[in-house]
């Protein structure tokens, strides 16, 4: 039985996010579905994480095993001949049999795109936020910074997770929202008009990096100080932070192993 690992990114706009779910298009039920057709075989594709609807993909990893012997340089140009053009997988690989996307992952880095320029070009309005607003990306700089470390990250939990106005979780509790974050930065593109968060931690709770997204507006809008970040971090209460930015700006970008 071989292992076999896929490089894959993704447009997630037309799609209900990674997760294979009934009535509705999803990048694993696609993917699944090609790989069906090309090994007459059922199997399961496992991915690094479940990126939700809407959201992008330029690097992320999925594992299935198969008893087929078609060689992986075949199987690569035989999938994206299936894919929609949206979905492209850039790498296939055999792997040790014991590789698991998900459950050897050690890091993720999520990028977030903001477009403060007046126009929204029809080539990249996909694929960021247009806020043609003012901002303080120093501001938002110095909130960012507050979220690295190892926190209960409830504040930024999103319905399947936290829900909002829910009490303080002890770190003991059943639903362990603690994640350990190593890089929170935000970057300044004068050139382009264009603020990016990036995000790079052991693990990220549905709708988290949306919702960090969401409270650093708040901050370059000055609404709240960078100094209360923290406070609202600490809270452990969802109903404390920013709204749930939208999942057009955000961008699975690297998975770490």
């Amino acid at each position: 039985m071989r292992n076999i690992r896929l490089l894959i990114a993704y447009d997630g706009t037309d799609f209900h996010g990674w997760q294979r779910q009934p009535n509705v298009p999803t990048i694993q039920a696609f993917v699944e579905s090609a790989i069906e057709k090309i090994v007459a075989e059922p199997v399961t594709l496992y991915g690094s994480g479940r990126t939700d609807a809407g959201v992008h993909a330029l690097n992320q990893v999925a594992n299935f095993k198969t008893a087929g012997k078609i060689p992986t340089a075949n199987l690569l140009k035989a999938l994206n001949n299936l894919l929609p053009s949206t979905i492209r997988v850039k790498r296939v690989e055999d792997v040790a049999e014991k590789f698991h996307a998900r459950h050897d992952a050690r890091a993720k880095t999520y990028r977030y795109r903001i477009l403060l320029a007046p126009i929204s070009s029809p080539f990249t309005g996909r694929y960021v936020h247009h806020y043609p607003y003012p901002l303080d990306p120093k501001a938002m700089a110095a909130g960012a910074r507050q979220m690295e470390g190892e926190h209960d990250f409830s504040s930024f939990a999103g319905s399947k997770g936290a829900a909002p106005g829910v009490p303080v979780r002890p770190f003991n509790d059943p639903v362990n929202n603690v994640r350990n974050i190593f890089t929170s930065c935000i970057l300044w593109r004068p050139q382009t008009s264009m603020l990016i968060y990036e995000a790079r931690g052991s693990g990220f709770l549905y709708h988290m990096v949306r919702n960090i997204v969401g409270t650093l507006l708040e901050v370059g809008r000055g609404k709240i100080a960078p100094q209360e970040v923290l406070k609202i971090l600490n809270a452990r209460d969802r109903s404390c932070a920013g709204p749930t930015a939208p999942a057009s700006g955000l961008c699975l970008v690297r998975v770490e192993y």
